[in-house]
């Protein structure tokens, strides 16, 4: 029974492993995308989305190499496990500091974000591609939790959590170009980037609590 349950929490693990490797390259291209046309468009929305797709590697890069050290068989220390949430918890008050700072910037002045058809393109492809991301997350971390691996399941379940804040992004973001190109609402696009502020101190706060658990 012991060999089974080690074989199914196994096949999970190499399951997360890779979703997080598929979610680094989705991200890496992510932000490539919103940040050149982010700064090519003045857009603050476009560059907020292209920093959470850069915290969102950072991020899978953590899960990974807690993934990793499982399939080696070397099993993280407690230390190590809530240095990894406290790490993935700085990852989201960062991205609230930045889009809060980018935001009241833009709005005290003025700035007007143009068009940009990548931009469109990019948050489009996000709106399409991290729901179902995050929802695999969140079954393998489940799987996790019902084989015993209740810390890392903890990890990918956090990690699923930012992708679902760059899929609440993305469309916050879609909206708010559409707004500035559609009506030349200038202030459509900073306030756009604010929609997910709440969402990650939240998901940073429960990070944070995990590292102290």
């Amino acid at each position: 029974m012991m060999d089974d349950t080690r074989v199914r929490t196994d096949a999970s693990a190499k399951h997360a492993v890779v979703l997080e490797y598929a979610t680094v390259l989705a991200a890496v291209a992510e932000a490539l995308a919103a940040l050149v046309s982010g700064a090519l468009a003045s857009s603050v929305a476009l560059l907020s989305f292209g920093s959470d797709s850069v915290i969102e590697v950072l991020s899978a890069a953590v899960v990974l190499s807690q993934l990793r050290s499982m399939q080696s068989g070397d099993r993280a220390t407690p230390e190590a496990r809530h240095r990894s949430h406290r790490l993935v918890a700085i990852l989201f008050f960062a991205l609230v500091g930045y889009v809060l700072a980018s935001a009241i910037y833009a709005l005290s002045d003025h700035l007007r974000a143009s068009e940009n058809i990548l931009g469109f393109v990019v948050c489009g492809a996000s709106c399409v591609l991290m729901p179902g991301l995050a929802a695999l997350k969140g079954r393998t971390s489940a799987q996790l939790a019902r084989r015993g691996e209740a810390a890392l399941a903890r990890l990918v379940s956090l990690d699923a959590k930012e992708t679902v804040l760059c899929a609440l992004l993305s469309a916050s973001t879609l909206l708010g170009i559409a707004l500035t190109a559609s009506f030349s609402w200038w202030w459509a696009d900073p306030l756009a980037s604010l929609a997910v502020v709440y969402f990650a101190f939240h998901e940073g706060l429960e990070a944070w609590k995990c590292s102290t658990d």
